[in-house]
């Protein structure tokens, strides 16, 4: 019954961190997966995360089936989290995880809107692809970075927009852009917001990383700046970082609508998906969440702890950058110092990438994506060393 079907082509990034379990070597790095490691190389578990679960368990709350779309209070803060404050005209979701957030949306384009296509930035994360194409949705791009100048491509990219039918979906980052680490700026982003207003395009905006850039308001710029105009948007959004909950697989989708009435029909559409689905969301990760999110205090503390490792990834840019700088590398160090999130293009070739694998254990994604948090003073200087041997033979 099942011997035609041919081995599966593994997933590239999962596939490196088996190798990296797999390595012997004590000095091996691992800058590869999108994970936040603490200056002592752990994941952490956040302190709020842990008051707030704490208290929930002492609740002793039975575990009962949660509505189809979740909890509706979770709802609201997802909406305030995103837009500063909840909406009628937002349809909102709980989703499995952001990757669920960004399948859900894609059935909702494919079954509902009768969409086949959707354009991505020109690099995006891989699993993108996977996605939408497992969704029915042929997967176009649009210009976007500049691997050789480490620039963004911002008017080739409104030049591309430009051309795109009336209602053609384009999927946006509105932070930490993702494998890139290369933003736009505000007014950037007003240049963007114009063009899809004159075209009438359709954005899918896909924040996994919100708080990893600027700040938790910062970083929903885009977001914020579209709900302003007339435009209807999706929205996938992920706690696996910026709660440190991955595998609680935590996420929401959001549509903003033209009307409430419209955004009840968008909820009832997307419970239908869901229904037919995974029938309803976990409720353990939503509602520890839920409690850290009602709670003043411990979002203050969620806040500030964010805060630190944002800035603790920052001081791994700065301080590579400066190690590559004083080591005379040709490589364009600027790029990892300015750019922001969990992730640079570092402008390593795939020959390179071999070499820091092969000769000193330090695992990155091909074609160049380095995953900063992966860095602490315990390794920096071994990874700086190890760069400035690699590109000194380019």
């Amino acid at each position: 019954m099942f011997a035609h079907i041919t081995p599966s082509t593994p997933d590239p990034i999962m596939s490196l961190m088996e190798a990296y379990m797999q390595d012997a070597n004590p000095q091996k790095v691992n800058l590869g997966i999108g994970l936040y490691y603490d200056h002592q190389g752990n994941i952490p578990l956040m302190q709020a995360v842990h008051i707030a679960e704490q208290r929930l368990l002492e609740q002793q709350r039975p575990h009962t089936y949660p509505p189809i779309e979740g909890s509706a209070l979770f709802a609201r803060q997802i909406q305030t989290l995103l837009f500063g404050e909840p909406a009628d005209r937002i349809a909102t979701v709980q989703s499995v995880g952001g990757s669920g957030a960004l399948k859900l949306g894609a059935d909702f384009i494919y079954h509902y809107l009768a969409r086949r296509e959707i354009w991505v930035s020109d690099p995006t994360w891989a699993n993108h692809w996977a996605i939408f194409e497992g969704a029915g949705l042929k997967v176009n791009t649009y210009p976007y970075f500049d691997d050789v100048s480490g620039q963004l491509r911002l008017e080739a990219m409104l030049d591309m927009l430009s051309t795109l039918p009336e209602g053609a979906v384009v999927l946006l980052h509105p932070c930490c852009h993702n494998p890139t680490g290369t933003d736009l700026s505000p007014v950037q982003w007003q240049r963007v917001i114009d063009v899809v207003q004159q075209r009438r395009l359709l954005p899918f905006f896909d924040i996994a990383y919100q708080g990893f850039g600027d700040g938790l308001d910062e970083d929903c710029f885009a977001l914020r700046a579209m709900l302003k105009t007339d435009v209807d948007f999706l929205v996938s959004n992920s706690f696996s970082k910026n709660v440190a909950l991955y595998g609680q697989r935590l996420g929401g989708l959001s549509v903003r609508c033209a009307t409430a009435e419209a955004a009840a029909n968008v909820k009832g559409a997307l419970k239908t998906l869901i229904r037919r689905s995974y029938s309803c969301p976990p409720t353990h990760g939503s509602q520890i969440v839920e409690t850290l999110l009602a709670d003043p205090q411990l979002y203050q503390q969620w806040a500030s702890e964010l805060t630190t490792m944002r800035q603790r990834i920052k001081q791994m840019r700065v301080g590579l950058a400066a190690g590559l700088e004083q080591g005379g590398t040709t490589l364009d160090y600027t790029r990892i110092r300015d750019q922001k999130g969990m992730f640079s293009y570092t402008g390593l070739n795939e020959r390179q990438l071999g070499q820091l694998r092969q000769q000193y254990s330090i695992y990155l994604v091909v074609p160049g994506r380095m995953c900063l948090p992966g860095l602490n003073q315990q390794n920096l200087d071994y990874v700086t060393a190890a760069i400035l041997d690699v590109t000194r033979t380019a």
